[in-house]
């Protein structure tokens, strides 16, 4: 049964196919994922930390199903003005080979749980308007569409009930 927990060492192989399987997706660089397997355990260990990024602290989490790497949760525990518009309190991916079996759900769900022990009592989620797969996420676990704007749209998740 994958769990989304803390970055480990020991899915490194499926980490970086999965990876590099996103970076030819989107046609970006995988350079970083030279970087990364060279040292791995020191790139896992950097991850495990509360990190800042887009200005405010967050924590990553993988889900994980054994040592098969699924996918990343990145949770962003404040909102600058950028966020609020674009990026919210969570974002998610799911690595090709693994879409479509209901693990991104999942996912935000596990990162809802994590974000009320860490207490918070909602997030924002946002995607953009095109992406239905994102929407049926988003709404799957609570979702409640509160604005859109320039082509985005942002949920509110209230984690207290």
């Amino acid at each position: 049964m994958p769990e989304l927990t803390l970055p480990r060492a020991a899915v490194r192989q499926s980490y970086l196919a999965g990876m590099r399987a996103m970076c030819a997706e989107e046609s970006s660089p995988t350079s970083w994922l030279d970087d990364a397997g060279a040292d791995f355990a020191a790139f896992v260990a950097e991850r495990r930390l509360v990190r800042r990024m887009w200005g405010v602290p967050v924590t990553e989490l993988w889900y994980l199903d054994g040592r098969r790497y699924i996918g990343t949760v990145m949770i962003r525990h404040d909102l600058t003005p950028q966020l609020r518009r674009d990026g919210g309190n969570i974002g998610y991916h799911v690595v090709p080979g693994y879409r479509g079996h209901g693990h991104a759900t999942a996912m935000l769900s596990a990162a809802c749980s994590e974000c009320g022990h860490r207490g918070m009592s909602e997030v924002l989620l946002t995607c953009s308007a095109d992406n239905v797969g994102s929407r049926r996420v988003i709404e799957a676990n609570g979702g409640v569409l509160k604005s859109r704007s320039d082509g985005v749209l942002r949920y509110l998740i209230d984690l207290r009930s």
